[in-house]
């Protein structure tokens, strides 16, 4: 039923929620797709859903000599994280699709890192871009002009009150470290509260956020950070089949009463154990994304949030979301991934979606905290520029036009429940959650065990997928799980490519792994 009517949904493309939350239906817009994959794809493989666009010709370096300005040129790092064995050069990107360098075609369900939030190259947000680069490049914010204003306004306006007040950044990573300041200007307090798994950057400060040992150097980074216990109802030690906010929930039994859940109240003690003996007490801020991103699309009791918010603030501390990848219509249900947990936040951290890939992030918070702020002198060069803004402005504008909020509703939530019949199908799919677009799916040994599905494995299965047409990307503390976080355009027929193709694929690893 729900596919059926998400396919109307398409034909009418598309629905959109306004800032009341009321839909509205308009016309489509936008060029649709052709098949111009030029490279043959493994034989018995579904086929790729149309599209008319056609990539432009390459001309210029080969794989060879990139590779080799790549090794040579490139900080060492950057091989470290090549997703794959076998790279993907990419030449070219339109709306949920990019073609590498021989011309063939890939769905793309990992978005930059769940940064292409409206579509790859997306003719308005390129109109846009175009327009003000004509206009003004760049200037900063010491001068007084429009689109820097034009733009606070209107995200402001996405907002409930008391958050009203907004700081242009550069980055996530950035906005979470200027976060952490604000907090501990605020309140006075030093000590700052995240979730273990967290991503939070990579910053020197905010290195300190994140708790996950892949992301940390041997350096000084912890001071003044404590890491909790994350509240996952899945790999936690509790957890049952009602807890999350999900159309999927885990398999997890359950026998809680109506309306009492039993994991959550747990976790909620392990937090207040963490107040007890391992901050002051009196502390600066809590940070949590609503969903885990890095952390593999991670969920928490439905209430968790609600209670940690109130645990905080009793101990002089400020709520901080990090709506970095959970913000701009990705949860599908709400705008904002805080508002599926019914609190609002003291402070808003985002990056991101917010520019559909152009280098921008943002704090927004209270007039109270931002006053705290004016303490000091703090100055950003390229914060607000003109044609970010310009860009960022137009993503907002296109959301609403063209109904992406409620497509990761209707496409995300049939995603999942698909990817569930596959969870009850196969023996090392362990989880499937998220909500909207934000997707995770964990991958075990076996369901009774649930210990994480070897590196080896994953990889095998990850590079399978990219093989047949789709890319998707990898997270999780022991890098256990599939990350699905797409272009928020993608279709109903692109997702039954997807099933279809990582259906083929875990069946594959599952023979070679019983011969």
């Amino acid at each position: 039923m729900l596919k059926a009517v998400s396919s109307l949904s398409a034909a009418l493309t598309g629905r959109s929620w306004s800032r009341s939350g009321s839909v509205r239906f308009h016309l489509a817009s936008g060029p649709s797709c052709q098949k111009t994959s030029l490279q043959p794809r493994p034989t018995d493989v579904p086929d790729m859903p149309p599209c008319t666009f056609k990539p432009e010709e390459r001309t210029g370096l080969s794989k060879e000599r990139m590779m080799e300005i790549r090794r040579q040129n490139c900080n060492p790092m950057i091989m470290k994280v090549t997703s794959y064995q076998k790279p993907v050069f990419i030449h070219q990107g339109h709306m949920q699709w990019l073609w590498d360098v021989d011309g063939r075609r890939y769905l793309d369900l990992f978005a930059g890192v769940a940064t292409v939030s409206v579509g790859h190259c997306h003719p308005k947000v390129t109109a846009a871009a175009e327009q003000q680069l004509k206009r003004l490049w760049h200037t900063t914010n010491i001068y007084v002009h429009p689109p820097l204003h034009e733009y606070c306004e209107k995200l402001a306006s996405y907002f409930p009150d008391p958050l009203k007040v907004v700081y242009l950044t550069n980055s996530g990573s950035e906005a979470n470290d200027l976060a952490m300041l604000m907090a501990r200007l605020h309140t006075g307090n030093f000590d700052i509260l995240t979730f273990r798994g967290s991503y939070h950057g990579g910053s020197p400060q905010t290195m300190a956020l994140t708790s996950n040992a892949a992301y940390k150097y041997p350096v000084a980074n912890g001071l003044g950070c404590t890491n909790t216990m994350c509240p996952d109802v899945f790999r936690g030690p509790w957890g049952g089949s009602h807890c999350r906010d999900s159309p999927v929930q885990t398999l997890r039994g359950c026998d809680c009463a109506q309306g009492h859940c039993v994991a959550n109240e747990r976790y909620i003690g392990q937090l207040k154990e963490t107040f007890a003996t391992s901050v002051p007490s009196r502390i600066a801020a809590f940070f949590a994304e609503p969903i885990q991103g890095v952390g593999g699309a991670v969920q928490y009791p439905k209430a968790f949030l609600k209670e940690a918010y109130q645990l905080v603030r009793e101990r002089g501390g400020v709520c901080i979301a990090d709506e970095v990848q959970t913000g701009f219509g990705r949860t599908g249900s709400h705008f904002w991934g805080f508002q599926g947990h019914d609190v609002v936040p003291d402070v808003v951290t985002m990056a991101k979606g917010i520019a559909n890939g152009y280098p921008m992030g943002a704090v927004v918070t209270t007039a109270e905290i931002a006053a705290s702020f004016a303490k000091g002198v703090h100055f950003n060069t390229f914060g607000g520029n003109p044609v970010a803004c310009a860009v960022a402005s137009s993503v907002l504008d296109t959301i609403e036009e063209d109904g992406t909020q409620r497509n990761s509703l209707d496409v995300g939530t049939y995603l999942m429940t698909e990817l569930a019949k596959l969870r009850d199908k196969y023996e090392i799919i362990g989880d499937v959650r998220g909500k909207g677009l934000q997707i995770g799916v964990e991958m075990v040994k076996d369901k009774a065990s649930r210990d994480p599905l070897p590196p080896e494995a994953m990889s095998e299965i990850f590079e399978d997928v990219k093989d047949m047409g789709v890319l998707m990307g990898k997270g999780g503390l022991y890098g256990q799980t599939f990350r699905i976080k797409p272009p928020m355009c993608i279709t109903m027929e692109d997702a039954d490519f997807f099933l279809a193709i990582f259906n083929k694929s875990v069946h594959k690893y599952m023979e070679r792994r019983s011969k």
